[in-house]
């Protein structure tokens, strides 16, 4: 079985949210939208869409988000088979806290032996 198949989205705190993700739009270009992040779409070398993406999230510095993490970031991992992988996951002993099917998508919340949130995720078919 595949593990992670690659990077979902990367989500980070800010002390002043706002004017960061200003920065970066202004000095990136990165599009971000009200919610706080971007969704970044893969494509090809002909920039046509091969049905994917990655999310980029600044999150003010009280979130709760990254919770029981004190850690400022969390990563969320692209996988195949969550549930089968939740599974196994557990059967090996890691901290798995939740798991929720939803719209976009499959999640679960586990933590690392050094405290830090993680995030996998199953899209959508096509995603």
């Amino acid at each position: 079985m595949k593990r992670v198949t690659g990077i979902g989205g990367v989500f980070f705190k800010a002390k002043d949210a706002p004017a960061l993700r200003a920065w970066y739009q202004r000095h990136l270009g990165i599009d971000v939208q009200s919610w706080g992040g971007t969704a970044f779409t893969w494509t090809d070398a002909d920039d046509k869409p091969t049905g994917g993406m990655t999310v980029w999230s600044v999150a003010p510095e009280t979130s709760k988000q990254f919770a029981p993490s004190a850690s400022p970031f969390m990563i969320n991992y692209r996988v195949d088979d969550l549930h089968t992988l939740v599974a196994t996951l557990k059967a090996e002993g890691c901290d798995v806290l939740d798991v929720q099917d939803s719209d976009d998508g499959k999640f679960a919340w586990l933590v690392d032996p050094e405290g830090n949130k993680v995030e996998l995720w199953q899209p959508p078919a096509g995603q």
